[in-house]
Formats: structure tokens, C-alpha cells, sequence
């Protein structure tokens, strides 16, 4: 159980790009990696508009000559400073990602990137070779994916409680965006926005997400090759989707579907993902994150509630408040932020981890199975060979 307790010796020193004034993003990602003493927050360009991030990182209380107009005045200024920061998490619009943790890499920086990664596999496995180049850590926020009963539901399918596994049905699908919202709202203009957003919309916004947490649950399914189809249903988002739904086959004979969508008018939030084996299904939602469902043919439903005893030690390590207290978002994301401390810690020792995170590779698998989703709606929803 997590007390609050040191997890590095000291704490690393870190600055911000992007998650100024009024971004919620921001605040999650600075509860999360403050919440251990993991991190200080040292420095940041929290804003395109200098004055105000200055006025706003006053606020967060860092010193007002650590507060810089942009990314590349804080890395090079940072840098002669024996007292530099030495990660950074880049919360910017989804186009400046790639550009912005590439140079963070080059400084000798770690790096939290929001997601996408970047927009291409080409990008993509240009920043893996770098950061392995550099020896530097980079995490991607799959946030979800720090709940700990989706550590549970992978020690369960690891000792085999599903058997082989047979089918995995997926979804995300909200309904805020049913209408023209990006009209009003910056936030969402942007996403919804090619030249910002990159190739999709829900795909990579909110697919992804759920697609890492099949990842970590099962790692050891591979997609071997799947079909997309995807829909503008708001005409002036087009090209870019807010509803797709993807079919996939894996290398071992399982067949799995995605239904990603913003237009599911009623809808709160909508991640689900359940993943049906041979002997046993588990289902999680992210609605009700403090239970997983287990359920048999022979024995009925068995919930497994987060914090209990019979959790296994790798999820019980990961609880916070113990059981019955609800647990959320800010304490998953507390729980990444405390995996990437761990693993940039042991970098700069030279060491290894031997637990899982959403790493570079983890953002750079989002981007290839975004590209493949395109390929295939864009190609008439036909199957494709995952690449």
C-alpha cells in the first residue's frame, strides 16, 4: 500500500509545457506527479502567452525568472543551471508533441508527453531510437491504465484464471461533442482540427486509451491485421471522425472490436472493456473503477473491489486508502507519475525496471494503430494487414 512515502531519494526536478491557466489536463498531470514527492515543480512554459503563464506559474509558486515564454528558452536556459530541471511533461496541442519531446530528449531531459506521441510510426520510432540514444525515460499519459484493478485483471489472465483468450470487446464513447460544441469551445476546436489534431479525431483521442489498457491486461495479444470504418457525423469535422469502430484479428486466433465515439448522445463517458477466455470473462468501466467483474459459467459474477485482501500483491501494492474509500482518476494518474519517478530514477543510475509503464514504445504503438485505423477507413473500411 502507498502511504506517501519517498520513492526517490530526491526529488526530480521538473518543469511544464503547456497546462497553463485553465487547462484541466494541466492540473491532473501536476496533482498526479506532485502527490508522492516525487517531483518539484521547478520551472515551466505554461502558456503561448507569456505574461499570463508567468502571472500563473506565480500562482503555482515557482520563482518568476523560471517562468519562460517557450519550451526552447526554458530547455537552454535550464540547462546552465546547476539546479536545471531535469524531466518535463509536454501537456500542448497534439501537433507541438513531437517537435516539443524531441528537443526535450536532446537537452538530456525525461519526458511525460500527453498523447499522440506524435503523428507518424516514422516520428514515432525516430523519438524510441533517441530516447534509447539518451538514455532518458519518456511516458506517455494512457491515465486510465494507473487504476489498480487493471494491474488485477492482468495478474489474473497471467496465472490463466481466463484460459486462452477468445474475444475482446472494447469502447469509448461519450456524448458531449453530439453537437457542434468546437464553436464555443477552444478545447475542443483543436481536436477536432486536422492540421492541430493530426489524422483523427476519437481514434486517437479517445481509442487509444482503451486500446492501452488491453495491452497492459493482455500483453501478450498481438494484432495481426484489422478493419476500420469512421463517420463525421458533425459534417464540418471532416475528414476527422467523432464516431469509428474497428474490428481486429490477433495472432493467436482471438478477434477483438473497438467502438469509439463523441456523438453517443447520453452518454457520460462510456470506457468499457471486457475480455472473454476460454474459462472466465472480466469486464471493467471506468464509471465504476473500484470494481472488476469476474464472471464463470459455474460460479455466477464475482466483483473484486479495489483494496481488498484478495487482491492480488501486485495490485494490493498500488492502493492508496484502503478498501471502500473510492479511489479515481487523480490517484491512477498518481500511480503512473510514481512508475515514471521510479523508472527515471533507476535511468540515471543506469539500471533497469522490471514494471510496466506506458513508455515510448506504448505511445508509439498508439500512432501505429491510429495509421492503420485511417489506412483502413480511408481505403473503404477493408481489412489490412497491421503494419
Amino acid at each position: 500500500m502507498i502511504f506517501g512515502e519517498r520513492v526517490v531519494k530526491t526529488p526530480i526536478r521538473w518543469g511544464m509545457v503547456g497546462g497553463g491557466y485553465g487547462a484541466q489536463i494541466g492540473y491532473i498531470h501536476r496533482s498526479a506527479a506532485l502527490r508522492d514527492f516525487a517531483f518539484t515543480l521547478v520551472a515551466g512554459a505554461f502558456d503561448i502567452d507569456f505574461e499570463r503563464g508567468k502571472a500563473f506559474g506565480k500562482e503555482l509558486h515557482v520563482d518568476s525568472d523560471r517562468c519562460y515564454p517557450d519550451y526552447k528558452t526554458m530547455f537552454a536556459e535550464e540547462a546552465i543551471r546547476p539546479d536545471g530541471i531535469q524531466a518535463v511533461t509536454v501537456a500542448t496541442p497534439n501537433f507541438t508533441h513531437y517537435e516539443i519531446t524531441k528537443a526535450a530528449l536532446n537537452a538530456g531531459l525525461h519526458v511525460v508527453c500527453e498523447k499522440p506521441l506524435c503523428f507518424t510510426v516514422e516520428e514515432a520510432k525516430e523519438l524510441e531510437e533517441l530516447a534509447k540514444e539518451k538514455n532518458r525515460v519518456v511516458g506517455v499519459t494512457y491515465g486510465y491504465s494507473g487504476h489498480q484493478l487493471i494491474e488485477e485483471a492482468r495478474q489474473l489472465i497471467a496465472a490463466g484464471e481466463l484460459g486462452e483468450i477468445r474475444i475482446v470487446n472494447m469502447c469509448f464513447s461519450h456524448g458531449f461533442h453530439a453537437t457542434a460544441v468546437e464553436q464555443n469551445t477552444p478545447s475542443t476546436k483543436w481536436r477536432v482540427n486536422p492540421k492541430f489534431a493530426g489524422p483523427s479525431y476519437v481514434l486517437g483521442d479517445l481509442a487509444t486509451h482503451t486500446l492501452y489498457l488491453c495491452e497492459v491486461m493482455a500483453p501478450t495479444l498481438k494484432i495481426k491485421k484489422l478493419m476500420c470504418t469512421r463517420q463525421s457525423f458533425i459534417k464540418s469535422r471532416a475528414p476527422l471522425e467523432d464516431n469509428a469502430t474497428v474490428l481486429m484479428e490477433y495472432d493467436n486466433g482471438a478477434v477483438g472490436s473497438l467502438w469509439t465515439c463523441a456523438v453517443n448522445v447520453g452518454s457520460v463517458h462510456g470506457q468499457k472493456i471486457r475480455i472473454i477466455g476460454e474459462k472466465a470473462s472480466l469486464e471493467w468501466w471506468d464509471e465504476r473503477p473500484n470494481q472488476l467483474s469476474l464472471e464463470t459459467n459455474e460460479g455466477g459474477v464475482r466483483i473484486l473491489e479495489r483494496g481488498m485482501g484478495a487482491l492480488s500483491e501486485a495490485a494490493r501494492i498500488e492502493d492508496r486508502i484502503g478498501c471502500g474509500h473510492p479511489e479515481g482518476l487523480f490517484e491512477a494518474w498518481s500511480n503512473l507519475y510514481r512508475r515514471f519517478a521510479l523508472a527515471m530514477a533507476a535511468s540515471d543510475e543506469g539500471k533497469s525496471v522490471d514494471f510496466w509503464y506506458p513508455d515510448i514504445h506504448a505511445g508509439l504503438e498508439g500512432v501505429r494503430w491510429v495509421e492503420n485505423c485511417v489506412k483502413s477507413a480511408d481505403s473503404g473500411g477493408v481489412w489490412v494487414d497491421y503494419e
